[in-house]
C-alpha cells in the first residue's frame, strides 16, 4: 500500500526533525512538507491552516496521513481530515485547544484514525504511566519536568506560555477540579541524571486532562523547573506579584522565547497505587524537539504497520505500553530509569 505522509509545519524545528527521523527509519514512505510559503520541490506544498482553500492539494497528492506540527486554532485541518477520511496526528495543542478539538471530533462521523498526541513530549507520558501500573489501580500521578533555556526549542511552547501564564488552569485532586496558576506552589523534587534537588512549580500540559478525564486517575499534577534556579525563582516571584498580568503579550513572549543551541530534556513520572509508589525517569540527551519528533514517528509507524480501527485515539492508546517503553529505550539519545 502506498503511504503519502504530509507534515504540516514541516519547515519548523519539530517538523523538520520528524521528517528527518521518519525518512531515516522508513525510506519507502513518501513525505510531503506543508507550509504557508510552499517550496521548490514537488513535495513542498503550499498549505495555510487558516485558509481551507489551500487544502485541495492534500487530495491531489493522495495524502493518507497528516501530521500536524503547527498551531491550527480553528481546527480546519482536523475538519478536513475527518470529512475526507484521512488519518490525522496532531502534536501541537495546549489543553484548552485539545479539549475543543476532541469535542469537534466526537461530534463527527469518523472514517479514519484521528489521533491526538498533544501530551508532554508527543504524548508518551501517558503510555509510560501504564508501564508502572494498571490505571484502574493508580491513585495519583505526578509529572515533574526539567526545562532548559539552553535547549533548542520551537516557538509554539513559548507562545503558549506567553498567552496563558496569567490564566488559571486545572489540576485534579480526588477528581475535584482545582484551579491553579503557573509557577506557584513550589515543591522540592530530586531530579535524576545529575540534576539534583530543585524547586518545581505548577505547569499546564494536556496530560492533566488526559490522565484524569480519559484514564480516570483521580489525582494528577504537573510541575516544572528550569535549568537555572534563578529563572525558576524569578518566574514564581513574577506570578506572586502578578507582574504577568500587566506585561504585554510581546513582553511575555520575550521572557519565554529564549532558545539555545541544545541541551538535555528530562521528565519524571511518580505513580502512587494502593500498595506502593513507582517512578520512571526519562532523559533525552538531544532535547525536547528530538524527543517530541521521535514520539510522533513512533505513533506514525504504529498507524502504518498495525491495524487500528477508524476512531478517535489519544496517541498512547495506539501502543502496547511495554512495547512503547522498549522502542524508546532502543533510541540512542534516550535514557530511561525505573525505580520506586
Amino acid at each position: 500500500m502506498e503511504h503519502n505522509i504530509l507534515v504540516i509545519g514541516g519547515n519548523g524545528l519539530v517538523g523538520k526533525t520528524i521528517i528527518r527521523i521518519l525518512k531515516s527509519r522508513n525510506p519507502q514512505v513518501s513525505v510531503f512538507v506543508g507550509g504557508r510559503k510552499g517550496g521548490k520541490t514537488e513535495n513542498d506544498l503550499k498549505i495555510d491552516v487558516t485558509d481551507p482553500r489551500t487544502f485541495q492539494v492534500i487530495s491531489d497528492k493522495r495524502i493518507s496521513l497528516i501530521i500536524l506540527s503547527v498551531n491550527d486554532q480553528s481546527d480546519n485541518i482536523l475538519k478536513f481530515a475527518i470529512a475526507n477520511g484521512i488519518d490525522y496526528l496532531d502534536i501541537t495543542k495546549p489543553t484548552p485547544d485539545l479539549v475543543k478539538a476532541y469535542d469537534v471530533a466526537k461530534e463527527s462521523t469518523i472514517k479514519s484514525r484521528i489521533v491526538f498526541s498533544s501530551g508532554w513530549m508527543g504524548g508518551i507520558v501517558n503510555g509510560l504511566v501504564k508501564t508502572l501500573s494498571e490505571t484502574a489501580d493508580i491513585q495519583e500521578v505526578k509529572l515533574f519536568v526539567y526545562y532548559s533555556v539552553k535547549d533548542l526549542a520551537g516557538e509554539s511552547s513559548a507562545h503558549f506560555m506567553a498567552e496563558n501564564v496569567a490564566k488559571p488552569f486545572i489540576r485534579y485532586k480526588n477528581n475535584r477540579r482545582v484551579p491553579i496558576k503557573h509557577f506557584l506552589d513550589a515543591e522540592k523534587f530530586d531530579f535524576s541524571f545529575g540534576i539534583g534537588k530543585r524547586e518545581a512549580y505548577n505547569f499546564d500540559v494536556p496530560d492533566l486532562y488526559i490522565l484524569n478525564q480519559i484514564e480516570k486517575i483521580p489525582s494528577v499534577s504537573v510541575k516544572m523547573t528550569y535549568n537555572s534556579k534563578l529563572i525558576t525563582w524569578l518566574l514564581g516571584a513574577f506570578q506572586k506579584i502578578k507582574l504577568f498580568n500587566i506585561l504585554s503579550l510581546k513582553e511575555r513572549k520575550m521572557i519565554f522565547g529564549s532558545s539555545g543551541n541544545g541541551d538535555q530534556s528530562v521528565f519524571e513520572i511518580m505513580v502512587k497505587t494502593s500498595s506502593d509508589n513507582k517512578k520512571l525517569s526519562l532523559q533525552s540527551t538531544k532535547g525536547q524537539a528530538e524527543l517530541t519528533a521521535f514520539s510522533a514517528v513512533l505513533h506514525t509507524e504504529e498507524l502504518l504497520r498495525n491495524f487500528h480501527e477508524n476512531k478517535i485515539y489519544f496517541s498512547h492508546q495506539l501502543h502496547q505500553p511495554l512495547s512503547l517503553l522498549e522502542k524508546l529505550k532502543a533510541y540512542e539519545t534516550i535514557n530511561i530509569q525505573s525505580g520506586s
